[in-house]
């Protein structure tokens, strides 16, 4: 009788370890299963603010929470790290750029990069400390522009759209200069500045197209501005984009990112940050 109780001890506490250990494998199993479907992706960023950090946090808890995908960013303090970074396999993705800087990078690096994504759009405007809208522009007024080739084209297409002046060709590409004016009715003079300078200047100018990097620390805001660049086929251009090598073009987990970037809520940040100088380009009308 008490072999026969001892006997059943031993075969209750084998069967205890056997069930252990089918649990353990099938549990390591399944954790191994799920580690490897886990994708994590580095995106790019440069100079990332206070505002870029807090969207790029709302990106990532969306692409872990709906997709599961750890979404991670690595910042950089020059224009070119990221896309090189990108084209060599050191970056999954990157977003700091706009299209138009994007295809002059791939045309003089032999780039293999390409945008899958929208992103948002930073409308530049015209300022004036002295007048309150364009129609009160003097002839001959003095309007102040960035004199590098990327912003003095897209200077002169605000000075367009505003109905100043007009340009020679349709092109929504060309980098065009003040060479390419065509008319200009009221014989404004287009003062060409660094894009630093185009703020600073604005007290001895009538008028000043300045960029919002430059525009903000100066403490230029809707009270100074006479008019705002439109979103249309002149400024698509300048729509800001998430990047990726053209071979990973169509990767699930890419696109997943886009999406967990293009939503309300990083509209509302937006916002919240950046009032109307930063606006969602990802559902805009062309």
């Amino acid at each position: 009788m008490r072999k026969k109780k001892q006997r059943n001890i031993i075969i209750a506490v084998i069967a205890v370890v056997v069930i252990a250990v089918i649990g353990f494998f099938s549990f390591g199993r399944k954790g191994s299963q799920q580690s490897a479907k886990t994708v994590t992706v580095t995106v790019g960023t440069v100079g990332a603010t206070k505002a870029e950090r807090a969207i790029w946090k709302s990106v990532a808890a969306t692409a872990k929470k709906k997709y599961g995908i750890i979404v991670k960013t690595k910042n950089f303090s020059d224009y070119n790290q990221p896309n090189s970074a990108l084209k060599s396999g050191d970056l999954d993705l990157n977003a700091f750029q706009h299209y138009n800087f994007l295809n002059n990078w791939n045309k003089s690096n032999k780039g293999n990069l390409v945008a899958i994504g929208r992103t948002y759009i930073a409308p530049i405007r015209l300022y004036s400390l002295k007048y309150k809208s364009l129609k009160s522009l003097p002839k001959g007024a003095t309007i102040a522009i960035p004199n590098d080739a990327t912003n003095e084209a897209r200077a002169l297409l605000v000075l367009k759209n505003a109905g100043l002046i007009t340009l020679k060709g349709t092109s929504a590409t060309k980098l065009y200069t003040v060479a390419d004016i065509k008319s200009n009715p009221k014989g404004f003079k287009i003062k060409e500045v660094a894009a630093e300078q185009a703020a600073r200047v604005l007290k001895s100018v009538d008028a000043a197209v300045v960029n919002n990097d430059y525009a903000n620390p100066a403490g230029l805001g809707d009270k100074q501005t006479i008019y705002v660049e439109p979103i249309n086929k002149d400024s698509y251009q300048w729509i800001n984009v998430i990047v990726a090598r053209k071979k990973d073009k169509n990767k699930k987990a890419y696109k997943e990112v886009v999406k967990a970037y293009q939503t309300a809520k990083t509209k509302q940040l937006y916002k919240k940050y950046y009032g109307s100088k930063q606006v969602a380009a990802w559902d805009a009308k062309f």
